[in-house]
């Protein structure tokens, strides 16, 4: 074979692979241009879709009557931080919006009743998310009453009754704790630091530094936090439309209608005493949360009071008329 020369066979397959060549790179092409299109376009959907806006503060705030010094830039940027975290934590404040009513319906008669402003509702909320829950060291129920502290205030705590976890009772055992420290402190959101921080450990703070505001003090970071956490899911609560939470009042978890039953006696099978009222025991322990065992001990002849729900509970048409 001469040099620079090629059979014709070998001409015909180096035009045909060239042809494919620009063919699959005119289909690359189109492809890459049509994604791209698409990429942009779904960039302007994206940039619509995640706006985020700044939640409004209030101009003036109190907390108990008293006035929150907003105009301090420490304090407005501590509260605003707060209602951030308590707007976009959208599932978690969004529950809590729907239950809030179940509860409070419940604690502000009880606030009204011991003198105590209603905005300590929100320390509840800032406590326990309006749970009965268990904390890592040990504090339970709504008001999160550790063991002794809650036996201090003539809780019952034991195997079968913890009344950490019985709503009306520990709402007066926290109304009687945050009396107490107002009384001592004359100052309700230092009673409610202390109520986080344990009065012990607040004094000794106050002692060090000097001041006697909590706005002033420099405390850890759960409880310099906690007074504005309390304040923020009270701003948020109470203009939940202003605040992105859209909800109706059909939406809302509705109060169940309840009576109860005053028991003096061991009850030997709570199983058969809840089914005695019409209801079952899941329901039984939905309602008595502070009941903790199958059985309920009574040699003392201590009179407990047990919810039971009224008929047609469980009819949420009915509720929500």
């Amino acid at each position: 074979m001469k040099s620079g020369f090629l059979p014709v066979w070998v001409k015909v397959s180096v035009g045909a692979v060239a042809v494919l060549m620009l063919w699959l790179f005119f289909l690359n092409f189109k492809t890459i241009t049509n994604y791209d299109d698409t990429e942009k376009d779904d960039n302007v959907e994206n940039k619509k879709m995640s706006k985020v806006f700044s939640p409004v503060l209030p101009d003036t705030l109190m907390l108990a009557g008293e006035i929150v010094p907003l105009d301090s830039f420490d304090v407005r940027e501590s509260l605003d931080y707060e209602v951030i975290i308590t707007c976009y934590r959208h599932s978690r404040s969004l529950w809590i919006i729907k239950k809030a009513q179940r509860y409070f319906d419940v604690i502000e008669p009880i606030l009204k009743e011991e003198g105590v402003p209603n905005d300590f509702k929100y320390l509840a909320v800032a406590e326990s998310n309006l749970m009965n829950a268990t904390s890592s060291a040990g504090a339970k129920g709504v008001w999160q009453f550790m063991k002794a502290t809650a036996k201090s205030y003539k809780l019952e705590v034991n195997a079968y009754v913890d009344e950490r976890y019985n709503l009306e009772k520990s709402t007066r055992a926290a109304c009687k704790y945050l009396k107490n420290a107002n009384t001592k402190y004359k100052s309700w959101a230092l009673a409610a630091a202390s109520y986080n921080l344990g009065q012990g450990n607040l004094d000794k703070q106050i002692k060090k530094q000097r001041v006697s505001n909590y706005y002033d003090l420099l405390l850890n970071p759960e409880t310099g936090r906690y007074v504005y956490n309390i304040l923020a899911y009270k701003i948020v609560m109470e203009n939940p439309k202003l605040y992105g939470f859209d909800i109706s009042d059909d939406e809302k978890y509705p109060v169940i209608p309840v009576t109860k039953v005053v028991v003096d006696s061991t009850v030997n099978d709570l199983v058969s005493f809840a089914k005695n009222f019409g209801i079952n025991y899941k329901m039984l322990k939905y309602f008595n949360p502070w009941l903790r065992d199958k059985v309920l001990p009574n040699a003392s002849k201590k009179k407990y009071s047990i919810i039971i729900p009224k008929k047609g509970y469980r009819d949420m048409k009915k509720l929500r008329k």
